[in-house]
């Protein structure tokens, strides 16, 4: 039996793609990395790149939102979700708020131990975007009653501010923070008042936004209430972040102090829990930290910011919804070919028949193969070994069954209460027309508020949805008619959402995100349909032919993308 080491293995185009786009001092536009689940981008991120990205004059943010999801992330001794992170317990947005302003303020510091943050500049930046006057004269007023003058410049007023906060703070921590008591942090007088005065600065900063927030707190508070939008105030939420990236931008330069970020699960910021009027919804937040990272890009230059995700929304949707299809620098990975795959794995981990069987059930998704020989290499398979009736099969068949009992059964009851939300929405009336067109299959939901009349319709559309998947080949073209009708199908919107389907950019198909988790799907439809009564058995035939769905014309031609 094979007893070796798992090792991370290079990925030479993917990595020279992202090291061109990370090793530039500013750039226009954000890079999107996104594929299926278990494609190893997270790995690559971490494992071949984090380091070098912090060398030299590099300095990287990282920022892992799916950190606080405590059941769910590798940090809590826990494994990644094979689903959609809208499965699991979203985290607080308080939470992911402070972990992203936490790295950029550090980020910022070390900007300003070397120099290329200063007061002045942060006073500059801040007054393109903010009326400075009224903070920085409560802020200054509220030290001992000190009177500023009306006609006070804003210049003179942040002076005056500075030395005001100087007087509040520690001396021994900011010197501890710029690093003045480490060995070879010895710096003149003049040029260590330099950077006090600067990080100083930076802490009336977010004082200064802090203060205006309070200005507009009740706004905020009536805007949650009543669900609607503002741009204003999902930008005042924000601000605080974005003037540090604006700062970091501004500061970089080439081969001296070159910052970038990189925020690894975005998605998961999009669905965190509002537990307070503090911020705006976490949807709105997420939409305008992008979009602000976008326009500072566009009308300037902004560092480099990658975003990682597996979240299908990110691969075309999101392209739409900020603008126009190349609003973000994309880069799909769907990992392995098996040839590639082969070629790491035989016979170094998998003996050729074992790797024969791997490739045809599971497919080369790498998360897969380590989980399939983690359980290689477990006592459990040494105790099948021993049963001379027993073969590699049975471990594919034991891993196959986990996969079917954690990961799809539970997805696919979730993919089915969000078409039960869709039936009462449309008995609501809060379903548009338009998507209960005629010869729609989902046009005719329960008339009454009735649990299981809903139940049974919204598994019926479901069986009925993946029987077509099974008649298409696991390869619909979303992008074939040029229509994108296919939206309107709520199955397609559930399957989506709970993770199990994966949407691609180009080409432009949707398909399950494995292999593994394809064949799992299949059995679901098996066991559903094997336990139908003879009513729903009828039912579920009379619907296939005249109402059922067919994605036929859809499917993916060769040379069409």
């Amino acid at each position: 039996m094979v007893n070796k080491a798992w090792r991370i293995i290079p990925r030479p185009v993917m990595e020279t793609v992202l090291n061109n786009h990370a090793y530039r001092h500013r750039v226009h536009q954000p890079l999107i990395l996104h594929g299926p689940r278990g494609v190893g981008k997270t790995t690559l991120i971490l494992e071949r790149l984090l380091e070098n990205w912090n060398k030299g004059p590099h300095v990287t943010g990282y920022v892992d939102f799916a950190e606080s999801v405590i059941d769910n992330h590798p940090s809590h001794g826990h494994s990644f979700p094979w689903g959609s992170w809208t499965n699991c317990t979203p985290p607080a947005l308080p939470t992911l708020r402070t972990q992203l302003e936490n790295c950029l303020e550090s980020m910022a510091e070390q900007g300003v131990r070397l120099g290329a943050i200063g007061s002045h500049q942060i006073c500059k930046t801040m007054g393109k975007w903010h009326n400075l006057d009224t903070s920085l004269k409560r802020i200054i007023g509220s030290d001992n009653g000190v009177r500023v003058s009306k006609r006070g410049l804003t210049v003179g007023l942040w002076d005056k501010a500075v030395c005001t906060l100087s007087a509040r703070l520690n001396a021994g921590e900011i010197d501890g923070v710029l690093g003045f008591g480490e060995k070879g942090g010895i710096v003149s007088g003049e040029e260590g008042l330099y950077y006090r005065e600067g990080l100083v600065a930076l802490k009336l900063a977010k004082e200064v936004i802090r203060v205006q927030q309070g200005f507009r707190a009740n706004a905020v508070k009536r805007l949650n209430k009543s669900g609607k939008f503002s741009r204003s105030l999902a930008n005042s939420a924000t601000d605080w972040p974005y003037l540090l990236l604006e700062l970091l931008s501004e500061a970089a330069q080439a081969d001296y102090f070159q910052p970038k970020l990189v925020l690894n699960n975005i998605d998961v910021l999009k669905s965190a829990a509002l537990v307070d009027d503090s911020s705006v919804s976490a949807s709105m937040y997420h939409d305008s930290l992008i979009w602000r990272i976008i326009a500072l890009g566009a009308n300037e230059t902004c560092l480099p910011v990658i975003l990682v995700t597996s979240d299908s929304y990110y691969s075309y949707s999101a392209y739409m919804d900020f603008g126009f299809p190349d609003i973000f620098i994309s880069r799909e990975t769907f990992g392995w070919t098996p040839q590639q795959a082969k070629v790491h794995m035989v016979p170094d981990y998998f003996s050729q028949s074992e790797w024969d069987l791997i490739v045809e059930v599971l497919g080369p998704n790498a998360r897969h193969l380590f989980e399939i020989y983690a359980l290689k290499q477990s006592n459990y398979y040494r105790t099948l070994m021993d049963d001379k009736e027993s073969t590699f099969e049975d471990i594919v068949d034991a891993y196959l069954a986990y996969l079917q009992v954690t990961v799809v059964n539970p997805a696919m009851d979730r993919a089915l209460s969000l078409l039960e939300k869709f039936a009462v929405d449309a008995l609501n009336g809060k379903i548009p027309k338009d998507k209960l067109r005629f010869g729609a299959p989902w046009r005719h939901p329960p008339k009454k508020d009735d649990p299981c009349l809903r139940s049974e319709w919204a598994k019926l559309q479901l069986k009925d949805f993946i029987q077509c998947l099974v008649n298409a080949e696991f390869g619909v073209n979303y992008f074939a008619d040029c229509s994108l009708e296919i939206y309107d199908d709520p199955s397609v919107n559930a399957m989506i959402e709970v993770g199990i389907l994966y949407v691609q950019r180009d080409p432009s198909f949707f398909r399950p995100i494995s292999r593994a988790i394809q064949r799992c799907l299949v059995r679901w439809l098996v066991q559903e349909r094997m336990q139908m009564s003879f009513k729903s058995s009828l039912l579920f035939y009379w619907h296939r032919v005249f109402r059922g769905r067919s994605y036929r014309h859809l499917m993916l031609q060769v040379g069409n993308k």
